[in-house]
């Protein structure tokens, strides 16, 4: 059904891909699968006309030859993507993001029927289940909402004939139940004929999902293999190019220490009087299903949630006081949020600004100007500790936006706990984030909590939560429904404790 040959892509001196071989066959799940940085996203962008190709790369639809890096109707109505970054304008409603790709629903005299659009895009968002205001700006939906919208508005109008759908890390936000109904509607599109690229960072995905895998690596193709040919084990070291630990687990919990954090009677959007405490060295995991208010913990936390929030929160080894939550920015938590691209980086910054960023006052000289040889000189220690790869001489001046998505999440991380704080409070740390990256950043955190940092870990995958956590807060219905701890924490107890089905 898609056939690339060839494909080659440089960005200045940097070599993205190099001679790289795809195909997807009819009625076909095809993986593309590779560390942050192998070139997978830059392959879906000249595929979906974004870049162009370099000379000599070849490329057909169905037998019909097509021009890699030049978009037409014809090929853009039979090659749909979701890309990582969605392609969604958060300040117009899913109606009117639906309505770019498509057109409205017009009278005869040319004016919107807004009802009819309305139920066309409900209808739409409705397969995932997924409640959502359909009138409202995108920018006031949580990730998981957008991430709906961004795969409705690539299967509207889709009939899976002769066709190719790509969906570049879809799930990276995620929950299990809404997992299974995308897959649900992979296999439609599937079993219709059409040829599916599925890329994914997650192995369970992979042989959950797709037929064949396709490994790619610095820019070029490793293997092409089918998923009943593989384990988990060697498709990671087809990855990382050596034998990978892929069963990272946490040690046992010890004995419980004193408690870092206390937070008391939250309330914010569905949390309905949340509270618990974290011990000096802890690991703690909060989940639950969409909706459940779990994803919205970690914000209240660190003063970041735009709602109305109250309840208390103290840090008893600063003060015996008790802090309102609506004035918990003061207390000076970092977070790592989940939407990187919207909520974590500067796309104008470079690394080092984007580190640095809560720390100019600390960095400035007696005259007020701020002391570049400082920032640089410590926004090069973290880019050192936390293990961040960049392209050129000086890592700190390369422009965030040239950095792969894992890379990012590392700057994000290191701004976080360049600033001391007692807690390290993450939000998806792991989204969009290949298998590699993902253990770096399992270690980091553990070295963190070592150390005595209390960590807060808001995830909605379960790999993260049974890697990282020693004990894990189940949300549902906006309370906590369930406490899960040390070997207790299973994928099924887990599961089951989201889903109310224990």
């Amino acid at each position: 059904m898609l056939r690339v040959a060839a494909l080659s892509k440089r960005f200045g001196a940097t070599q993205a891909l190099t001679d790289v071989d795809l195909e997807v066959a009819p009625g076909e799940i095809h993986a593309l699968i590779g560390p942050n940085g192998s070139g997978k996203s830059t392959l879906i962008k000249i595929l979906a006309g974004y870049h162009h190709a370099e000379p000599g790369a070849v490329a057909e639809l169905d037998g019909e030859p097509f021009d890699l890096g030049q978009v037409t109707a014809s090929r853009h109505d039979r090659l749909r993507f979701v890309h990582q970054e969605l392609g969604l304008v958060g300040e117009l409603s899913a109606i009117d993001n639906l309505a770019l790709s498509h057109g409205f629903a017009r009278t005869a005299l040319g004016n919107i029927r807004w009802p009819e659009m309305e139920r066309r895009t409900t209808a739409l968002v409705e397969r995932f289940g997924l409640g959502i205001d359909v009138r409202r700006p995108l920018s006031a939906a949580t990730p998981v909402q957008r991430t709906v919208v961004a795969i409705a508005a690539a299967l509207q109008g889709w009939e899976g004939h002769r066709g190719v759908l790509v969906l570049d890390e879809p799930t990276a936000v995620l929950p299990p139940g809404e997992v299974a109904r995308l897959f649900d509607i992979v296999r439609e599109v599937r079993d219709a004929g059409a040829g599916v690229l599925y890329v994914s960072h997650r192995m369970d995905e992979i042989f959950a999902l797709a037929d064949r895998v396709t490994v790619i690596r610095g820019g070029r193709r490793i293997a092409t293999h089918p998923v009943a040919d593989l384990t988990p084990r060697s498709l990671a070291e087809l990855m990382a190019g050596e034998e990978t630990e892929t069963d990272h687990r946490p040690a046992p919990p010890s004995d419980r220490a004193d408690p870092v954090l206390e937070v008391r009677d939250l309330w914010a959007g569905p949390l309905r009087g949340v509270g618990f405490d974290l011990a000096r060295g802890e690991r703690l995991g909060i989940t639950g299903l969409v909706g459940s208010g779990h994803e919205i913990v970690p914000y209240a936390v660190c003063g970041a949630h735009a709602g109305r929030v109250s309840g208390r929160l103290r840090l008893p080894e600063r003060s015996e006081r008790w802090t309102e939550a609506r004035d918990a920015d003061g207390l000076g938590l970092p977070l790592v949020p989940a939407d990187r691209a919207g909520e974590g980086v500067i796309g104008d910054f470079s690394v080092g600004e984007n580190l640095t960023l809560p720390l100019l006052d600390r960095l400035r000289a007696r005259s007020g100007r701020l002391g570049r040889r400082r920032e640089s000189a410590l926004a090069e220690d973290w880019i050192r500790r936390v293990g961040v790869h960049t392209a050129g001489r000086r890592p700190a001046s390369a422009r965030i936006t040239t950095l792969s998505g894992g890379n990012q999440q590392k700057v994000v991380m290191a701004r976080c706990l360049a600033q001391r704080p007692p807690v390290l409070t993450l939000c998806e740390p792991t989204a969009g984030v290949d298998i590699a990256t993902r253990l770096q950043l399992y270690d980091l955190i553990e070295r963190q909590a070592d150390e005595g940092m209390g960590v807060i870990v808001s995830s909605s995958d379960t790999q993260d939560l049974l890697a990282l956590c020693t004990r894990v807060l189940v949300v549902r219905d906006g309370r906590i429904a369930r406490e899960i701890s040390g070997r207790d924490i299973t994928e099924s107890a887990l599961v089951h404790a989201m889903e109310g089905t224990e």
